[in-house]
Order: C-alpha cells, then structure tokens, then sequence
C-alpha cells in the first residue's frame, strides 16, 4: 500500500522531481522545500519547530517561523533569552514575524534579529484580533493601504534581509482592493507575499479562497506563499496544483501532522535518514501512533527550553489546537487538563498511545 501511495502521489506529481530540491526564486539562499510551518501565536516556538524539523530531509531546506515578536518590546530583550526566542542548536533559516506599525521599534528589532542571524523578517498584516484593529496593526493595516506601504518601507530601509509580509483578504474580500494593496506593498519593498484569504473577521472560521492565492500568483513577479486549510498532504498538492503558488505554508494541521514534511518528501522520492527503511504514515492508524510519538517527542523538547509552568501551558495549548484530528482528541485534551506536572502528562500520553489511535484527513478547525 505504500508502494502504491508514493506511485500515486510521484507520478502525479512528477514535474516537482526536477524542481524540488533546487532554490526557489526569490526566497532567501538555499530555500528549496516548498512546505513549511507558519508563525502562530503559542505554537511556533522552538519546541514544535524541532519536533517538525525532525521530519525535512537532509537534502531539503525551507523558511522557519518564530511566534509573533512585537516590535515594541524586541528591541529591550536579550533575543534567545525569553521563551518567544528560544532557538535549538544550529537552527536556521528563521524568518521571524514581527507586529508593528512604528519606525523607530522597527528599525531596532530588526537590527537585533540580523545581529542575532535571521534569513528574513515577516511583517504581521494578518493578525485579526480586537487589538489589532483598535491600535493599527496587524489586519488593521488593511484599512490603511497607504500606511501598510509605509510600514513595509520603514521595514526594508532597516533590513539587509529579505522583508516579506503575511496579511489576510483584508477586511473587504475584494480582489481589486487586494491586487492594489499588495502591489503598494511590493513597490515599497516587500520580498514576497504570503496570502491566508480569509477576511479577518473570520479568523479561522469558514473556508479560505484559494482562488485569491491564484490571481496574486498570475499578476506579481514575486515569490508568492499560500496559507490557509491545508490540514493534509492531499491539501498541500491540492493548493499547489490550484494556486502554482511558490511555497505552502500550514498552521495547525502542520502542528499536528509534522510528518507532512516526510509525506511530500517521499511523494518526490526522498528519504528520512533518521528514519531509516520506513515509509512515512498515511493510514488514519499510522497517523494516530505518529501523533503519539511526535507528542512525546514535543514534551522532551518543552521540558528541556521552558520552566514546568511554562512548558505545561504551551503543552495544554498544542493538545487544544490540535487534538481535532484524533478521533477521540477529546479524552486526550481532557487527561492532559488533569495532569498536574509534565511527568503525569508524558504518563497520560503513553498510556492513551498504548491503544491503536486513528486520525481524520481534515477537521472543522473549530476547538
């Protein structure tokens, strides 16, 4: 059945065997994997980023997010030293996203993010909460296509690396607002675009429009990046195939499926040298042990970078945001919310792991 899956998937897809593996114009050096996990809040942080790391291979190279920095407090922290910061050893390829709207702030957090060894920065026109809209930033930019510019500009006169910007469908949903607001964005030296199309009122809720992803694809010279609904590797192929945008990006579904990076790279031939002889998961029971493994695999890692509350709480916020896709996620979620301590949590996950466990292909994204 494997055999038969990485047919169905290679000879589908085998116009990428020539391509995959070589540099994707326009993002930074050495950038040739075209999957990769994208910037949230509570979840991107070292822990998991080492956990999916686990499953590129060696030959590949993609863009790897931080959670969201603020640029008002970046340029008074000592970066590496707080738990937004936190980097394994010789992690690279980083791209962090920073939330501002302000020169001054950005100017300094991006000077200490290249002294720290940043591949590019992202600029946060996507963050669709409250705050957001009432003090100017994140979506809020949307409104304001001038400034949105502006902000970008203020970000490329400070940066020697690459500036990209990653924003939503605005709050109008239309593509003649959208195609002039990012060709400001692009004039006033954006790098690239990464598109979630959803309006920021939907946040998460609803579907996003790929065909937008498409239509900035078709008219911008840029490297474009697609987000947005890609819970699966069937997701992945379908939004590269739809959109022929230059690189996906998945939130949560990447967060509880890091072996997506070992499906696509099997889907074009390559191996996982810390996995040996082993094709990577692809039936709903595989996927379910998998989901185990990676989630102890995640607890080590929370253990070793933060302090017991700290890596509980972020324990507790992966298992919400992702136990959907389990089909019994809930008793999961609800055995992590009585565990005390880590011990008693990495307990609860190997005695809930000790029975077959099964995954669905897709989830509502609700929980």
């Amino acid at each position: 059945s494997h055999f038969l899956c990485f047919l169905l998937h290679g000879f589908s897809n085998r116009r990428y065997l020539t391509t995959m593996l070589k540099q994707i114009e326009g993002l930074p050096e050495g950038i040739n994997f075209p999957l990769a996990l994208a910037p949230m809040v509570g979840l991107s942080h070292v822990a998991l980023r080492l956990v999916v790391r686990d499953y590129l291979p060696d030959q590949a190279r993609t863009i790897w997010p931080t959670e969201m920095l603020s640029s008002w407090k970046l340029p008074k922290e000592v970066l590496g030293q707080t738990n937004e910061t936190f980097r394994g050893p010789n992690e690279q390829d980083l791209v962090p996203q920073i939330l501002g709207n302000e020169e001054e702030p950005i100017r300094q957090s991006i000077q200490s993010l290249q002294a720290w060894g940043v591949e590019g920065v992202d600029i946060n026109m996507g963050c669709p909460v409250r705050k957001a809209l009432k003090h100017n930033y994140g979506v809020a930019l949307m409104g304001d296509p001038e400034y949105a510019a502006e902000v970008v500009s203020m970000a490329a006169r400070s940066s020697q690396v690459p500036v990209s910007v990653k924003l939503r469908a605005g709050r109008q949903n239309d593509l003649d607002f959208l195609s002039g607001f990012v060709d400001g964005l692009v004039a006033a030296g954006a790098n690239w675009i990464c598109l979630h199309p959803r309006v920021g009122e939907q946040k998460r809720r609803g579907k996003a429009d790929w065909s937008q992803i498409g239509y900035l694809k078709k008219r911008l010279s840029c490297p474009v990046v697609g987000n947005g609904d890609v819970q699966n590797i069937a997701d992945y192929h379908r939004m590269k195939d739809q959109t022929g945008c230059d690189l996906v990006m998945s939130g949560r579904g990447l967060a509880a499926r890091p072996w997506m990076l070992w499906q696509l790279a099997e889907d074009i031939g390559l191996g996982l040298s810390s996995r040996p002889g082993e094709a990577a998961p692809r039936t709903p029971e595989e996927e379910g042990a998998e989901y185990g493994r990676a989630l102890l695999r995640l607890i080590e890692e929370l253990e070793r970078y933060f302090t017991p509350h700290e890596a509980m709480k972020r324990l507790r916020f992966h298992l919400r945001m992702t136990n959907m896709w389990l089909d019994y996620g809930h008793s999961l979620m609800k055995a992590m919310n009585n565990s005390p301590d880590m011990m008693a949590a990495k307990l609860a996950t190997q005695q809930f792991f000790s029975k077959p466990q099964r995954m669905s292909a897709s989830s509502n994204l609700v929980g």
